[in-house]
């Protein structure tokens, strides 16, 4: 059997694809349905033209199938057309994948087979992993954590010849989440406001399009507490207290449990008051945002930033209704916001 062949992104075959470098079999599986639509849909409308899907594409659907019936598709021949087509969704409704073991010792060169396995894995030690990793291309889609998703709005937004202020992008992600594709659904939608001859997303087209309030939002939260600016940060716990839709204790924990834990980390940085070591010491891809670190470390010590953090996992311990009977989310909120700035 060939050796196995080094995992690839997304975006690298999705390269080959658009290249028509295709490979015989195609496991795509894991939480994120993005990348895994993503990658189906171009591999479908790549490989055969219109004309040629009625006789070499077969669709099948995992709760209506089976490994075998698959097996034996792949093991037909195109009709008039360079390759036969075998796409496989919702894969993990099927029994099982092990009768594909056999076919992928010896794929057809001219059948490409698509497999779609959503919401999990297929556990690494089913022989089916390693021979398709050997011939072909097994593609895990891992959920976006929260810090990657501005990054992942301006890498999508810039495909459409579009861009985006950071402060906005923190926004959307804040508010949308970490569903892709949601997340893109709402970028298209917010593409189309946009005048075709300024395709700049502003916190201004973000409040307008999306309904995030500028002024009142977890983005704003963070930076008055950073500031250890008290009457801003009640005054947006007080805006979400009477508008839940605006921001949760559940949306804006995350966040600052993020700054507080890498502000923790900064401390240990060796030069401390330069931005570019600060920001390498955190690894950070840029020096945007460090500027909070600085702040916060001569806002905050080292003791009161390790007590916050043991805070936060109360309140979210809390929140989640451990140890806590009565206490309302709204009281939660203010109980967190008066520990961090007092």
């Amino acid at each position: 059997m060939a050796e196995k062949r080094p995992a690839l992104g997304a975006d690298s075959i999705l390269r080959d694809i658009k290249a028509r470098r295709f490979s015989p079999v195609y496991i795509l599986m894991g939480e994120e349905a993005y990348y895994i639509d993503r990658i189906s849909h171009l591999i479908e409308e790549t490989v055969l033209k219109p004309e040629e899907r009625d006789f070499n594409q077969s669709v099948l659907f995992g709760a209506d199938t089976n490994a075998v019936q698959v097996a034996d598709l792949c093991k037909g021949y195109p009709m008039m057309a360079e390759y036969r087509l075998v796409i496989v969704k919702e894969a993990q409704a099927m029994r099982s994948l092990d009768a594909l073991d056999k076919y992928l010792d010896h794929p057809v060169a001219t059948t490409i087979l698509v497999v779609c396995y959503k919401n999990g894995t297929i556990d690494r030690r089913k022989k089916i992993l390693a021979k398709a990793e050997a011939v072909g291309v097994v593609f895990e889609s891992k959920k976006k954590r929260d810090y990657e998703l501005p990054a992942f709005i301006k890498g999508y937004l810039s495909l459409q010849k579009a861009s985006i202020d950071d402060k906005s992008a923190v926004l959307i992600a804040e508010h949308i989440g970490s569903d892709l594709n949601r997340l893109t659904s709402e970028l298209d939608k917010v593409l189309i406001s946009l005048p075709e001859n300024n395709l700049l997303i502003t916190p201004d087209v973000v409040e307008q399009q999306i309904g995030v309030s500028k002024e009142f939002n977890g983005f704003e939260l963070r930076d008055a507490i950073v500031n250890r600016n008290v009457f801003k940060a009640n005054q947006i716990i007080q805006y979400f207290e009477k508008n839940p839709k605006a921001g949760s204790i559940f949306a804006f924990l995350p966040l600052l449990f993020s700054y507080f834990q890498n502000l923790m980390i900064a401390y240990y940085a060796p030069h401390k008051n330069n931005e570019a070591e600060v920001a390498k010491f955190l690894d950070l891809k840029s020096v945007w945002g460090v500027k909070d670190y600085l702040i916060g470390m001569r806002n905050y010590p080292a003791t009161k930033t390790m007590h916050i953090i043991h805070k936060l996992r109360e309140i979210d311990a809390k929140s989640k209704g451990l140890d806590n009977p009565n206490t309302s989310v709204g009281d939660l909120m203010k109980e967190l916001i008066f520990f961090i700035l007092h």
